[in-house]
């Protein structure tokens, strides 16, 4: 009888202490899944805010790269307020602009209409494509000056939000911008390799000028030169990790969302972004910090995940092409971001098109270990008004170095027709045999690399857009390869 309650207290003692146990695990398991899901949330809360900012970020890394050095350097860079520009067809070590074209030449501009408005000076181009577009931190093409406009030739001011009102010389048009930082990017045709051509179009760019408005009028005005040159280009790197979303918020407070932005603002403010906002102010935990981070990590994957959506998506409809309506978004934040990736300040329709293609008709992707071909029958060529080109990029967009210094075909390159007057373009790494094949010859990665091939067909006939776009109409040649 005595040692009864001594086993009485050992049973209270053990069950106690299981008791413990139990909780303790609980205790364990409940934290580790709030953990979990906080992680969760925030990133995918992450990834939505890294393709939203996309545009806005990418714009900000490319201005401060573009407009560090004070004086022209002939490759685009220079001050803000005046046309910088490009002198010669990119190479492929230039690594400034993604998906460069091989057609024209570009004259680069970063414009600021805070402090008062910039009148742009359009000079007169005859019977040759160009265009001055004029775009916003959010990538959206809200004018185009040019020959598919049928522009004037004559003195345009740019007006920011704060002086829509502001008086303006005779004879200036006034076009208002929502903002006061415009991007342009004019492109004038050119002929790679002519040099006579190419003169007479470094002519028009530097005929396209920039004039604050209170030196407007005044005769021979010329910007004036720095006191000190500075042609060291900075190498801006994107920002990582939470710094991507402190530099999204610092831009979104510069340059406001659309009202149409709202919806998807709230989803992102618990989170500290947004306008002026920063994650690290947010009183987040450090495991919803760490998914933020994680986002901005697997950000690039992500848009790239969608570009294949879209891809497989069209592939039948396009016969295994791309063909993307750019130069304005609305609240399509993927696709937006997806453009901004693989080829930011792309134009409106009915400036370009682009369709874009990284597989063969089978869905493998394009290598420059195989080899390819593409047949066009007589009457198939892209319906350009102005002309088009076909070029072939790199993984990243960028041209691909190759022993003829071929980057791109156009309507200007002489091509070898079939006797029924149908093309075939050939596209692998090493040079064909064959002249004629040579002639039609587009060089891919000699280290077997993957590729993209890019089609551009400026000044569609506004007939012909709808069906390229929705692949009703003009298609892109099957790209087959080679047994």
């Amino acid at each position: 009888m005595t040692d009864r309650p001594a086993n009485g207290n050992r049973l209270a003692r053990l069950l106690a202490a299981v008791a413990l146990a139990v909780a303790a695990l609980f205790l364990a398991v409940s934290p580790a899944s709030a953990t979990q899901e906080e992680y969760d949330q925030a990133y995918a809360i992450g990834v939505d805010a890294y393709k939203y900012g996309l545009p806005l970020v990418t714009m900000d890394k490319t201005y401060r790269n573009q407009s560090s050095i004070n004086v022209p350097n002939g490759r685009g860079f220079g001050p803000v307020n005046r046309f910088n520009p490009v002198r010669e067809f990119a190479k492929p070590d230039d690594k400034s602009v993604v998906a460069p074209n091989y057609d024209t030449l570009y004259n680069i501009a970063w414009i600021n209409v805070a402090r008062q408005p910039m009148i742009v000076h359009v000079p007169k181009i005859k019977n040759r494509y160009f265009v001055i577009p004029l775009m916003d931190p959010y990538t959206e093409d809200f004018r185009n000056l040019g020959s598919v406009n049928k522009t004037r030739p004559g003195d345009y001011a740019i007006v920011g939000p704060k002086d829509y009102r502001t008086k303006l010389p005779k004879g200036v048009t006034r076009i208002k911008s929502k903002y006061n930082r415009v991007w342009s990017i004019q492109r004038i045709y050119a002929e790679p390799g002519n040099k006579k051509d190419v003169a007479a179009v470094n002519k028009m760019q530097d005929a396209t000028t920039i004039t604050p408005l209170d030196k407007y009028g005044k005769k021979n005005w010329k910007p004036k030169p720095p006191k000190k040159k500075d042609r060291t280009v900075n190498d801006i790197a994107m920002p990582t990790g939470l710094d991507y979303f402190n530099v999204l918020g610092r831009e979104m407070k510069k340059f406001p969302p659309p009202a149409a932005d709202a919806a998807e603002l709230a989803k992102f403010a618990p989170y500290g972004i947004g306008p002026g906002l920063k994650p690290s102010e947010a009183g987040l935990s450090a495991d919803a910090l760490a998914g933020l981070t994680a986002a901005v990590a697997d950000g690039p994957a992500k848009v790239n995940a969608d570009l294949t959506t879209l891809y497989v998506k069209g592939f039948n409809a396009h016969n295994g092409w791309l063909a993307m309506e750019t130069g304005t978004y609305g609240t399509d934040y993927d696709f937006r971001a997806v453009v901004t990736q693989v080829g930011l300040g792309a134009l409106l329709p009915n400036e370009a098109i682009y369709p874009l293609t990284q597989t063969d008709r089978k869905l493998s992707p394009l290598v420059g270990s195989k080899s390819y071909t593409m047949h066009i029958p007589k009457g198939e060529l892209p319906p350009a008004r102005a002309f088009w080109s076909l070029t072939l990029y790199d993984s990243n967009g960028f041209f691909v170095q190759n022993s003829i210094k071929r980057y791109t075909i156009n309507n200007k390159t002489k091509l070898h027709y079939n006797e029924d007057g149908s093309l075939d373009f050939y596209i692998q790494s090493t040079k064909p045999s064959d002249p004629n094949q040579v002639k039609n010859w587009i060089p891919s990665p000699t280290d077997g690399s993957r590729f993209r091939l890019m089609w551009r067909i400026y000044d569609a006939a506004p007939s012909d857009i709808p069906g390229i776009i929705d692949g009703t109409g003009w298609q892109g040649p099957t790209v087959t390869a080679v047994p």
